[in-house]
């Protein structure tokens, strides 16, 4: 078969501990950023890039930055809807500020504010834990939509309370406002996902992430092998929030173009969770399978009618959609609790060992 281990050896401990030991791997991984940063934007319409791959990408980087405070730290978090508010509020604050600087500054630096903000709310993770740190998060979420609605000053005394995103170039593309173009955007935040997930990769792979892991399977054992709980659980939250404001912020800025309160709302928190159970907790890959199962599928089943010529309304379609959506979600717990990643683990382990899968 083709997916084989066979004269692969590895001779130091580098090439042991790579996050794609098989040459397979590696292939796959690039073909993938092939056909992303290729085959999407030469034959994408501008429907499929602007409605289905900007937020994808979008909410996956989001997914993975709960995923690492959830998945990986043990940290339940309802607090994520919030704390891309905060990124996408700062990131607007710093565009009105300093209008000639490159948007990408802005992008980075929200996720900052973000870290800090969620920094602060992950305190009472030191004393507390479970349902009474979901309800922590939870007050945190209202909270901060509070301060989106009563501080006027976050959007400028706006008559409307909505943020608006100004027109800003990068490296001579106009990549933000109306002028600019789905694939541009979509571009941009692809490139932004790709990195900021070789990043949270290396991360979880170093010291800092085994310690994450270590206070998710025992924090008491961890404290006695010389794990600081302080660090472990405040570093999680900080990186977290910082991939959810940058989350956040390219959310409005490269995808809506406009936001209000409700684009942060507890909606959106319960929403980027059920893609990180869905995909499958502590796994990369699940954020994005995750990701995908919840956003893109809905969009192709509701395309569906149109595509085979069949005359249903728009609230019957939705009606079926959320029947289906439901449905999978519920089979795919019981096939497999662990996620849509670890049914992926699966066959490729089958895949290994074939013709003998057993």
């Amino acid at each position: 078969m083709f997916y084989r281990e066979a004269g692969q050896y590895k001779t130091n401990y580098i090439a042991d501990s790579a996050i794609f030991p098989i040459l397979q791997d590696r292939i796959a991984i690039a073909g993938f950023l092939a056909i992303a940063f290729v085959i999407i934007p030469y034959f994408g319409n501008d429907f499929f890039i602007n409605s289905m791959m900007i937020p994808f990408l979008i909410f996956s980087l989001a997914a993975i930055g709960l995923n690492i405070l959830t998945g990986y730290t043990g940290q339940i978090s309802l607090g994520t809807g919030a704390f891309m508010g905060v990124g996408a509020y700062a990131c607007y604050k710093m565009t009105s500020i300093f209008p000639d600087v490159n948007i990408m500054i802005p992008i980075v630096l929200s996720g900052f504010f973000s870290a800090g903000v969620g920094m602060i709310f992950g305190l009472p993770s030191l004393r507390i834990k479970g349902f009474y740190l979901i309800v922590t998060t939870l007050a945190a979420q209202f909270f901060l939509e509070w301060c989106f609605i009563r501080v006027a000053w976050l959007y400028n005394y706006n008559d409307s309370g909505a943020i608006e995103v100004p027109q800003r170039e990068l490296l001579g593309w106009i990549v933000t406002g109306a002028s600019a173009t789905p694939t541009t955007r979509y571009l941009v935040v692809l490139s932004v996902v790709v990195a900021m997930t070789w990043v949270a990769s290396n991360i979880i792979h170093g010291r800092i992430g085994r310690s994450w892991m270590m206070i998710r399977d025992m924090d008491i054992a961890a404290e006695l092998m010389g794990v600081r709980p302080l660090f472990a659980k405040l570093s999680a939250f900080a990186v977290s929030s910082f991939y959810c404001g940058v989350a956040g912020a390219m959310m409005v800025f490269f995808w809506l173009g406009a936001a209000e309160v409700e684009s942060f709302d507890v909606n959106h928190s319960f929403l980027i969770l059920f893609m990180v159970i869905l995909g499958g907790l502590g796994s990369l890959l699940g954020s994005f399978l995750g990701a995908a199962f919840i956003w893109m599928l809905p969009i192709i089943i509701r395309a569906v009618p149109d595509i085979i010529g069949l005359n249903i309304n728009a609230a019957t379609v939705e009606h079926i959609n959320f029947m289906i959506i439901g449905g999978l979600i519920i089979f795919f717990l019981i096939i497999e609790p662990h996620g849509l990643a670890r049914l992926w683990a699966i066959a490729k382990q089958k895949l290994r060992v074939w013709p003998f899968p057993y």
